[in-house]
């Protein structure tokens, strides 16, 4: 996804939103979200969906979804206190693999501060070997890719 593109996101782009209040021990020494935080922040929204809208279950589920790359594009400055709104969208869906897009949006605003993401490949928990994903997950994420109504 090119650099344009990602930074002419706007809420709208984005169709499930979960709200985060900034702690002061997310600022790094020049009073802004630590790089760092961006990627606790990106974990958060996609594993409270995968468990609220997939039926994931992280102790017992026998897919697991293992990060094999990651990104963020930064816009703006973020820093305590303010409250976030991460918004999620699916770029793309395979047979055991999910790219996931997540806009960091300061409460209210159109336009993002950041945008990033991360692919997850889904694999047997036991053995770790790529496992094709369930249709209640795939169709959970169809939700997120906007081929469905938005939550």
């Amino acid at each position: 996804m090119s650099l344009t593109t990602l930074r002419a996101r706007r809420r709208s782009d984005y169709f499930y939103f979960l709200s985060h209040s900034t702690r002061w021990s997310d600022n790094d020494q020049y009073s802004h979200v630590n790089n760092s935080v961006y990627y606790h922040l990106f974990d958060s929204i996609v594993n409270t969906y995968l468990i609220e809208h997939c039926g994931l279950s992280p102790k017992s589920s026998n897919l697991i979804g293992l990060v094999v790359t990651s990104y963020c594009n930064f816009f703006r400055p973020l820093s305590f206190p303010q409250v976030l709104e991460l918004g999620l969208r699916v770029n793309n869906i395979g047979n055991s693999s999910v790219a996931y897009e997540v806009g960091v949006f300061e409460q209210g605003s159109k336009e993002p501060a950041a945008v990033g993401g991360y692919t997850h490949v889904f694999v047997e928990s036991t053995s770790r070997k790529s496992a094709s994903m369930s249709n209640n997950l795939k169709e959970g994420l169809m939700k997120l890719s906007g081929t469905q109504s938005k939550l």
